[in-house]
C-alpha cells in the first residue's frame, strides 16, 4: 500500500491549530494568574521558518522562546533567533535576527563546525542559538556586522580545494 505524503499546507494547518490552542491556554492561565514560574508571563515569542531542502523536502524550523517539551509548551528566558545560513562558493554567510539589543551585547563563538550566537549577561533580551555550519570554516576569516537588529557573519570555508576531492578513474 503506497504511503500518502502530506502536503506542506496540511502540515502548516496542523502546526497553526496547535499554536492557536496553546496560546489560548497560556492566555487563559496568564489572565487568571496561574502561571507563577519565571518566564511564564511573557513575552511569548514563537515562529516557524519554512524552507525547501536541496532534496525538495519541506523543512520546518521553530524559533523563539516557546519550546514544546513532552507535549506541553515551556517558556524560556532565552530566545532562539531566526537564523539563515547561506552558502555561496567559498563563503558561508549566517544572518540572525536579534532585535532589541545593542551591537555590544551580541557575542559570537565558533566551536567545531557550529557557530554559537548569544548575548552578554547585561543584555535586555537573552538570545541563544547553535547554528550547524555546512562545512568547516577558517575561524580567522570571520567577519561580522550588526545593523537594525540583524547580525551578519561571513566565514570562509576551510580548504575549499581539498573538499572538491580527486576524481578516480575506473579501469
Amino acid at each position: 500500500m503506497p504511503v500518502k505524503r502530506r502536503s506542506i499546507f496540511d502540515i502548516m494547518d496542523e502546526i497553526m491549530a496547535e499554536m492557536d490552542e496553546e496560546f489560548r491556554r497560556l492566555e487563559r492561565e496568564f489572565m487568571r494568574g496561574i502561571s507563577k514560574e519565571p518566564g511564564d508571563n511573557g513575552p511569548y515569542i514563537y515562529g516557524v521558518k519554512i524552507s525547501v531542502g536541496p532534496d525538495g523536502t519541506p523543512k520546518i524550523e521553530e524559533f523563539g522562546n516557546v519550546k514544546k517539551m513532552q507535549g506541553k509548551p515551556i517558556v524560556s528566558d532565552q530566545i532562539e533567533p531566526l537564523v539563515d545560513v547561506l552558502e555561496k562558493g567559498d563563503d558561508i554567510k549566517v544572518v540572525a535576527e536579534v532585535p532589541g539589543i545593542s551591537k555590544d551585547d551580541v557575542k559570537l563563538k565558533i566551536v567545531g563546525q557550529k557557530l554559537v550566537i548569544f548575548t552578554s549577561d547585561s543584555a535586555p533580551k537573552k538570545y541563544y542559538a547553535e547554528v550547524e555550519l555546512p562545512s568547516e570554516v577558517d575561524e580567522n576569516s570571520a567577519k561580522a556586522s550588526y545593523k537594525n537588529g540583524i547580525v551578519e557573519i561571513t566565514l570562509k570555508k576551510k580548504n575549499p580545494k581539498a573538499m572538491e576531492g580527486k576524481e578516480i578513474k575506473i579501469e
